[in-house]
């Protein structure tokens, strides 16, 4: 009863996005759907993600491959460098443009102070937010691809290059095709991260969906609108997601009719004279992605300390606010996750695969579109309305998978034999699951409540339109400083964000290598605490191979 109550709430969501959409008839809708501004967006959206994930597979691809199979110099530090990326949110990436190249950013007082006389590029726009959308999210491909390249089966390239065959068609013709599965796995997280992204589209000014939602509900206040557009967002992510399921089990099948036998480890290929070349490639987008928010951010703190702007840092009671809601975010979603997790590993049976993939469906929907929800929800519920507690139920919705992820993992590692032995032993079936079961499982219940944790403190959209009034988080600072040109005071709240999202990858990526069962695979918690580490929706889990929840079907857990 707990599971069907929790996939029950996650479901409110779809269902309210319907009624809303027909509140008034049919004849609002069609006339929304049919307007031009529609197709704009379409457009747009559907553009700026096809941009995205062509440009993150050409440099998670070259990167990955340059990074785990080549003498690239450093390729140790490189492997990990070039992952860290993924822990500056995307609003923070575009914080750093804006602040670079807006007028009155540093690279227009430079010019100035050089008395050239040149013309800036500006950050605004289509190109300067798939420039922002590549540069922070590449990592999805990047890692998907580094675990795939370690598990090949170098005999294939070995074949290829005896029968006179050249290292780079050796590469394209059989190394590729062997990389399609975790290429398109990591794609489909670029994608459908592009469709929910808020943060960097409304700070570079690109009218996507989410942009335009948060737009008609705040600003206009129409709903009916809203829920049109989001329904035709939702559509979009959906077919984004059958298509790559569907194209996931025919690379299935192929894989299915490989070779078999003992695999080994690939030799390193040489790079010759191309190998600085190619450490120079690497390193510069790590400074590019990683190092220039931070130096960026850190020279408007300077700036703002020197003139003496007293908020450059922010109160504690912002620090404090952001802590006490991923805090209990955390939290429930993990009591929430339990159920869930043992009926799918314990219960079995039709109706608790269902329930599990209920539970998934906030995961596969962009934040925004959680948010305007339960805002209608809350509306109607009165005292809930803007407040702490449905903000959690928000976080909850949103971000439940990572934290049954990581718990089903770890149930799946215990053995049942445990819990028939404390049966036999006398005990009744809820004191053997709690004696016998739940404390070994004690270990993915924390690493999901801290990957929940984790990830709600980067989560923007849902927090500006469900917080309390007053309630600002670290995300919405930044937002709003940005929003309004205070790149001083955005500084302290943007490096609070990327010390705090570094955090999850430097445990998931040592921790991972110090317990790993054996080459080629993380134990079973590992790979569930893996897989929670950012929004992979159920479908991705699917496309590859598993379902909802297990821990080879989603980006981190491949890279684990």
């Amino acid at each position: 009863m707990p599971a069907v109550l929790v996939a029950a709430g996650v479901l409110v969501t779809p269902a309210y996005l319907l009624v809303r959409a027909g509140q008034d008839g049919l004849a609002p809708v069609l006339e929304l759907l049919l307007d031009a501004e529609l197709v704009r967006l379409l457009a747009t959206t559907v553009g700026l993600a096809a941009v995205v994930t062509t440009a993150c597979v050409v440099l998670g691809v070259a990167l990955a491959f340059l990074t785990t199979r080549t003498d690239v110099p450093g390729r140790r530090v490189l492997a990990v460098a070039t992952a860290l990326p993924l822990v500056v949110p995307t609003y923070v990436g575009a914080y750093a443009l804006i602040a670079t190249f807006a007028p009155g950013g540093l690279l227009i007082e430079l010019v100035r102070a050089l008395g050239l006389d040149l013309t800036t590029p500006s950050p605004y726009g289509f190109w300067g937010a798939a420039v922002a959308l590549s540069l922070f999210s590449y990592p999805y491909v990047l890692l998907t691809v580094q675990a795939a390249v370690r598990g090949l089966d170098p005999s294939l390239e070995e074949a290829s290059r005896t029968l006179g065959v050249g290292p780079w068609r050796t590469f394209l013709r059989v190394t590729v095709p062997q990389l399609r599965t975790a290429i398109a796995s990591g794609a489909l997280l670029v994608a459908l991260y592009v469709l929910s992204d808020f943060g960097a589209v409304t700070l570079l000014r690109v009218s996507t969906f989410t942009r335009v939602i948060y737009l008609r509900y705040s600003a206009t206040f129409d709903r009916t609108s809203a829920a049109v557009f989001a329904l035709a967002l939702v559509a979009v992510t959906v077919v984004v997601l059958v298509l790559e399921a569907r194209a996931g089990r025919a690379r299935a099948s192929d894989l299915a009719t490989g070779g078999g036998g003992t695999r080994r480890d690939a030799p390193t290929l040489p790079l010759g004279r191309w190998r600085w070349p190619a450490a120079l490639l690497c390193w510069s987008v790590v400074l590019i992605a990683l190092v220039g928010p931070v130096a960026v951010a850190t020279t408007w703190l300077v700036r703002g300390i020197q003139v003496g702007d007293p908020q450059v840092l922010p109160d504690l009671g912002t620090v404090l606010r952001t802590l006490q809601a991923a805090g209990l975010g955390a939290v429930v979603a993990a009591a929430a996750a339990l159920p869930v997790a043992l009926w799918s590993t314990r219960g079995g049976g039709r109706t608790a695969r269902l329930v599990e993939r209920a539970s998934y469906t906030g995961y596969a929907l962009p934040g925004i579109v959680v948010a305007l929800s339960l805002v209608f929800v809350g509306v109607r519920l009165g005292p809930l309305y803007q407040s702490l507690t449905m903000l959690v139920v928000a976080y909850v919705v949103l971000f439940l998978p990572q934290a049954i992820g990581a718990i089903r993992a770890s149930l799946l590692q215990v053995p049942p034999s445990l819990e028939e032995a404390a049966r036999t032993l006398g005990d009744r079936p809820t004191r053997a699951l709690r004696r016998a079961v739940l404390p070994l499982a004690r270990g993915g219940a924390l690493s999901g409540a801290a990957l929940v944790f984790l990830t709600i403190v980067k989560e923007l959209p849902a927090t500006l339109l469900l917080a309390p009034t007053g309630f600002d988080t670290l995300a919405t600072r930044v937002w709003a400083t940005t929003t309004e040109a205070f790149f001083a005071r955005a500084a302290v709240p943007a490096l609070l964000l990327l010390v705090v999202g570094s955090l999850p990858l430097a445990v998931l990526t040592f921790g991972t290598r110090r317990r790993r069962p054996g080459r080629g695979a993380p134990a079973p918690a590992d790979a569930g605490a893996l897989e929670g580490a950012g929004r992979v929706p159920a479908a991705s889990g699917a496309a590859a191979g598993g379902g909802p929840g297990r821990a080879g079907g989603s980006r981190d857990a491949q890279a684990g």
